[in-house]
């Protein structure tokens, strides 16, 4: 029996899997209502085996964030093209990424205060180590801007860590594969923005 992903490509260990999570915490958001999938991009902050957030209340996906409903949550560490040109072993061209994808079920948060306290939480966390910046609760701005927020929490119930780092070939040529992935997140990045801005 064929096994897919690859045995060599999937991390079960958590810890990892929320290292991905705090380090890259913009997550792709999944959930379906009447067939129809509806996709939301917005920062989840991990905590005690649930994903908390919070979006716009004219998000259409914000109906269906709520109610036990099951929700897919994909978050995305660094990935790039791998050219066999960088191993000493013969190979194929082929992609290296980092992925977490989360299945639960989602729970609508409708206190205005425990809305304000993972704001607050998150603005936290998101400011660390430094935190140049601090949300504070009488926030006049924030006040004004609760009432058009829907807050949610996601029970974690399945964990699937895919991390595809040319664990198949031989020692040097994975190190070679690492210090490519370093290599083009760094280089695409300052590319991009050159091009853009």
């Amino acid at each position: 029996m064929t096994h897919y992903p690859p045995q060599q490509h999937q991390d079960n260990n958590r810890e990892h899997m929320i290292d991905v999570i705090k380090t890259y915490p913009l997550a792709m958001l999944v959930s379906v209502k009447e067939t129809k999938p509806l996709i939301s991009h917005l920062p989840l902050i991990y905590s005690e085996g649930k994903l908390i957030g919070h979006l716009d209340k004219f998000n259409p996906q914000a109906e269906v964030l709520k109610d036990n409903n099951e929700v897919t949550v994909i978050f995305s560490g660094p990935q790039c093209y791998i050219s066999p040109s960088i191993y000493s072993t013969t190979q194929l061209p082929t992609w290296n990424y980092v992925m977490v994808h989360i299945t639960g079920k989602v729970k609508e948060i409708t206190d205005p205060e425990v809305i304000k306290a993972s704001m607050i939480d998150m603005t936290s966390f998101l400011e660390a180590p430094a935190h140049r910046y601090t949300l504070e609760p009488d926030n006049p701005r924030m006040a004004q801007f609760i009432s058009y927020v829907r807050g949610f929490e996601i029970d974690i119930e399945h964990w699937e860590g895919k991390f595809k780092l040319s664990q198949d070939k031989k020692p040097s040529d994975i190190e070679n594969a690492r210090n490519e992935l370093i290599r083009a997140n760094q280089e695409s990045i300052k590319a991009f923005l050159a091009r853009v801005f």
